[in-house]
């Protein structure tokens, strides 16, 4: 994998990533993806020859942007709809438009903005089906994805401490060895 287009690619044959893409598709929200380690995940066990899998503790992360409707109900709904197509996955919801206020950030403009502030660039990765294919969202690229560095984006260059914890609890290093941490 060297290209966004190469990564669409393999989530789109995976077939567990797959349908989990579908199932959210069919929830018909704009601006609605599945991201952070679902997608890093996948890529670093394929990099690392492992069978794509989910990790036990691992959720699924959907992400929308929707500023007309910021009540948290709404996320539990969607989970609950969601759990109801794919039972026995982990399923986690949030609308960005009012995660902001959580992260200490200035509000999101939409899905991208949101994924740009997270911790990790190489966590800061979604998808979605886009008229049938898989369309990836990277704001900080992919190349720390690809090349299984760790570092935290911009934002979190404010927020080491969080940052540092965060990474600590993770043993990343453990399930992938050759991961690079700066």
């Amino acid at each position: 994998m060297r290209t966004v287009e190469d990564v669409a690619n393999f989530v789109g044959d995976q077939p567990l990533l797959t349908g989990l893409l579908r199932s959210v598709a069919t929830l018909a929200i704009d601006d609605c993806w599945i991201g952070a380690g679902v997608i890093r995940n996948a890529v670093w066990d394929h990099l690392h020859g492992y069978s794509i899998e989910l990790l036990s503790g691992s959720d699924v992360d959907v992400v929308y942007c929707d500023h007309s409707n910021v009540n948290s109900e709404r996320d539990v709904a969607i989970e609950r709809r969601l759990t109801n197509d794919r039972k026995g996955i982990p399923w986690s919801v949030r609308n960005q438009a009012r995660m902001y206020e959580r992260n200490g950030d200035v509000p999101y403009r939409d899905s991208e903005d949101a994924v740009r502030c997270w911790p990790e660039t190489a966590t800061a990765v979604a998808a979605k089906l886009s008229d049938g294919r898989v369309e990836i969202m990277a704001p900080h690229g992919i190349d720390d994805l690809l090349h299984m560095i760790i570092r935290p984006t911009p934002v979190f260059r404010t927020k080491l401490s969080v940052y540092n914890r965060r990474i600590a609890s993770k043993d990343w290093a453990r399930r992938w060895p050759r991961l690079t941490f700066l």
